[in-house]
């Protein structure tokens, strides 16, 4: 989801979330229209089959249709999830506690239907609502389907759907709410508008009250201010840190640091991260909402930091081992889109391209350096890549988004109403608006993962036993082999 700056005194307070139109408001472009439907495919696309072939590959051969399972169901869980009250909790003023999470106003999809609207980021454009809620819906389906690969082939798969159900209620919902949900472009242009016009001091004190509350319809935040174009807090620190936390609550794997748990198909691996890359420009692109040099400029960059990223892992693993690996090659390649996500519509290319480096570089010692330090059995490495390459992401979008650094700027729709105008650039509170997000997404998601788990496990039980984790999940949870012969 995109988010652009909104000058507000010697602050940046950020745009984000989808804003809702009114009577008279404008008709969708078949065209905007168009490009979202085919970005919603492509990030479904990257759920399944691309992060199930990735995941899938990466474990040995007797858990491979357990991982293809896991994520295809939390697809389909999370999906209906998310219409039933998903969307309302994330899209809707959510009164008193508005600022950390939205109300039921919407619950079972009520009030939308093929006439109600979402507005994109420029005044007066829009989407189909029903667009808007399948887009973000795709979102919902991966983020939780990421976890997976931090406690891989030994997880429960009851208990992994009653944790995704309870995930997605009160740490992805929230996190949605208070990054992307704002009043939108309009409704802070005519505000403005009619604080502009305003005559006597009774009529501009009304005004600017009015302006207030309208900016004050906002998760928190966004309303400090923080950047993220496609999900870098919501989607990959939010599940990197669940991850983390899961993979140490769930103990080791059995042979862990003794036996050789090697991928059974690097060739399904680098399937799976081919199908990622190709679906990653619905996530990046897409989130800017509609069809334009926005859109042009996240896939550019989604092309360019990804490549990046790849090779920065490639060389620095070879020089440090003696050999280029395609799993270093692919697991660069995802440590870029990353690293990007929420950087995309905001960086220029050179930049991307410097992003790619960076995080290509201090994924692969987190993933090998790092994590062998600390002994943590993170199987298939979601924190090193999503958190840590998310966290790098983050925060290089307050500084990347400068325009001297060859940046697009940031959004102003208060100092002309009506139209987005560039604000003016501060290092300062552009970078901490950025760092106080990744915290805060760090906390609610690791504090709020553990009590999860931990509630799971008192139900249900959180790890399968001993003899079930040597026979392997395809057998031991679903009867089934993901190979016959």
């Amino acid at each position: 989801m995109t988010l652009r700056f909104l000058a507000a005194g010697l602050a940046l307070a950020t745009l984000a979330g989808p804003a809702f139109a009114q009577a008279g408001a404008p008709t969708p472009a078949k065209g905007d229209t168009a490009w979202m439907l085919v970005a919603t495919c492509l990030v479904l696309m990257m759920s399944v089959p691309g992060l199930a072939l990735f995941y899938g590959g990466l474990v040995r051969t007797k858990n491979m249709l357990s991982v293809l399972t896991q994520v295809f169901a939390i697809v389909c869980v999370a999906c209906l999830v998310w219409v039933l009250y998903g969307y309302s909790l994330a899209f809707t003023n959510g009164g008193n506690l508005n600022a950390f999470i939205g109300g039921f106003d919407k619950a079972f999809l009520r009030g939308v239907d093929p006439t109600t609207v979402a507005a994109t980021f420029s005044n007066g454009v829009v989407i189909p609502e029903y667009v808007y809620l399948c887009f973000q819906m795709t979102f919902a389906m991966i983020t939780p389907a990421l976890i997976v690969g931090a406690f891989a082939e030994r997880i429960r798969f009851s208990a992994l759907i009653l944790f995704v159900i309870l995930w997605l209620t009160f740490v992805y919902f929230p996190i949605a709410h208070m990054v992307w949900y704002w009043a939108g472009p309009d409704a802070i242009g005519s505000a403005a508008k009619a604080l502009a016009e305003a005559g006597d001091a009774a009529a501009r004190a009304a005004a600017q009250a009015k302006l207030d509350e309208v900016k004050a319809d906002a998760g928190l935040i966004f309303q400090w201010g923080a950047l993220d174009f496609a999900g870098g807090t919501v989607v990959h620190i939010n599940a990197g840190i669940a991850g983390l936390v899961g993979c140490l609550m769930l103990g080791k794997r059995i042979g862990y640091g003794r036996d050789l748990l090697a991928p059974h198909s690097l060739t399904m691996t680098m399937i799976g991260a081919s199908l990622l890359w190709v679906g990653w420009f619905g996530f990046n692109a897409g989130s800017n909402l509609e069809a334009n040099g926005t859109t042009a400029l996240a896939m550019v960059n989604t092309f360019v930091a990804t490549a990046a990223a790849a090779l920065s892992w490639l060389f620095v693993e070879w020089g440090a081992k003696g050999k280029p690996s395609l799993l270093g090659l692919v697991s660069g390649a995802v440590a870029g889109l990353v690293a990007v996500t929420p950087a995309s519509g905001f960086a220029g290319p050179m930049g991307s391209i410097v992003l790619g480096l960076v995080a290509g570089a201090v994924c692969y010692l987190f993933v090998s350096n790092v994590k062998n330090a600390l002994g943590y059995d993170d199987s298939l490495d979601v924190f090193g890549i999503h958190c840590v390459g998310g966290i790098i992401g983050a925060i290089a979008t307050g500084i990347l988004v400068n325009p001297a650094l060859g940046g697009a700027g940031a959004g102003d729709y208060e100092s002309k109403p009506g139209e987005m105008a560039i604000a003016a650039y501060e290092f300062g509170p552009a970078v901490w608006a950025q760092i106080k997000a990744v915290l805060l997404t760090l906390v609610w998601s690791g504090v709020g993962s553990a009590i999860l788990y931990k509630v799971v496990d008192v139900v249900i039980g959180l790890r399968v036993t001993s003899d079930e984790e040597r026979e392997g999940l395809d057998l031991a949870d679903h009867g089934e082999r993901a190979y016959n012969y």
